[in-house]
């Protein structure tokens, strides 16, 4: 059997490294800014400064921490892999294909539900519900000869 691949990422508009050029430009004109009107007797401009550049740079930290988050999933062989980077942090599935269940979508917003027997797994997060409905049908079109539905109403 041929291997099959689904790579599920966040759509984000900057690259880490473009937000830290952005937010270092920020910083020399806002501290810029805030010196020079210190220099004219108002140094407390110059503290909510730091502390508007730490706050915002205390969030693009956050966003730059989960840019690069995604889901893998991969058919190969006898086996389903599912990978999932969150914030850095990576988590490997492996499930024997023929005892996969696939947990049908109840609620617009609910993830896939990827089930074996001791281990389950969920997918689908930076997909929209449309998006989802397919992955979930081509998943059953890929896995149908080893599937065991859970439920049908995935259809």
């Amino acid at each position: 059997m041929a291997d099959r691949e689904w790579l599920l990422k966040r759509n984000c508009s900057i690259s880490p490294r473009q937000l830290m050029q952005a937010y270092l430009l920020l910083c020399a004109a806002s501290l810029a800014i805030a010196a020079f009107i210190g220099l004219r007797g108002a140094w407390y401009v110059l503290g909510f400064a730091i502390l508007e550049l730490g706050i915002v740079g205390a969030a693009f930290l956050y966003y730059a921490r989960h840019a690069t988050d995604r889901e893998r999933i991969v058919l190969r062989g006898e086996w389903l892999l599912v990978e999932l980077v969150e914030g850095g942090n990576v988590r490997r599935f492996t499930l024997p294909r023929r005892s996969v269940e696939l947990m049908p979508l109840s609620a617009q917003r609910q993830l896939i539900r990827l089930h074996s027997a001791d281990m389950g797994v969920e997918v689908g997060r930076y997909l929209t519900a449309r998006k989802r409905h397919e992955l979930l049908l081509e998943l059953h079109h890929e896995l149908s000869p080893a599937l065991r539905p859970a439920n049908d109403s995935y259809k």
